[in-house]
């Protein structure tokens, strides 16, 4: 049992989470013309929490997370709410390759960070989009670690214009980005500091 899985139970009892998931949300419609012909593929869902923040606006969504137990939540809020356009997979897109169908539109929220190979996996995500399809990236602007207590294997934040430049060698185009949440976070010493998120799309 991981970290997430551990995390699993109470992650939606976090009203950060929440906030962060509503907030990405509202974003990803302002940078992305959604409809609800849309297919769309949440990697790193988690409890899908921004799946379900995007539920009226999209056709059928995919949350996807290698953490049985977030998938676990996941389907039982499913169940629970009478949710019909939203499954839950448990799959590594690090380590398999997705052989199922492709999307318009691929949501990480949270997530790059904790993969150590970017480009691989940026180039995966191409690789499930439909021509003209959309790639929505929610993430920290660089910081110095402290986030995860300078835990290590875990990316630093990104910075905006290097991960524009790493989307478009992946074959990317259009790529836009503006801020959209600030994650107020107390550290190990009790101190409380700030970290920026951006929320970055880019057409396949």
């Amino acid at each position: 049992m991981n970290e997430f899985d551990i995390k699993a139970r109470d992650w939606d009892s976090n009203r950060m989470h929440r906030e962060r998931a509503e907030a990405v949300a509202r974003e990803l419609i302002t940078q992305i013309p959604v409809d609800r012909q849309m297919s769309a593929l949440e990697y790193g869902a988690g409890t899908a929490l921004t799946s379900f923040q995007l539920r009226e606006h999209l056709g059928t969504i995919t949350a996807m997370d290698s953490s049985p137990e977030m998938v676990r939540i996941t389907l039982e809020k499913i169940e629970t709410s009478g949710t019909d356009n939203i499954k839950a997979v448990l799959f590594d897109l690090e380590k398999d390759d997705w052989k199922g169908e492709s999307f318009n539109l691929v949501i990480i929220q949270m997530t790059l960070h904790h993969i150590t190979d970017t480009p691989k996996i940026l180039k995966k995500f191409h690789s499930l989009l439909k021509p003209g399809g959309y790639i929505a990236i929610a993430d920290l602007y660089p910081e110095d670690g402290s986030f995860h207590n300078h835990a290590p294997g875990v990316h630093k934040g990104f910075d905006p214009d290097l991960l524009s430049g790493l989307l478009a060698t992946t074959g990317f185009s259009a790529v836009r980005y503006n801020k959209c949440f600030v994650i107020r976070k107390t550290l190990e010493d009790n101190t409380t500091k700030e970290f920026d998120m951006f929320l970055m799309s880019a057409v396949c």
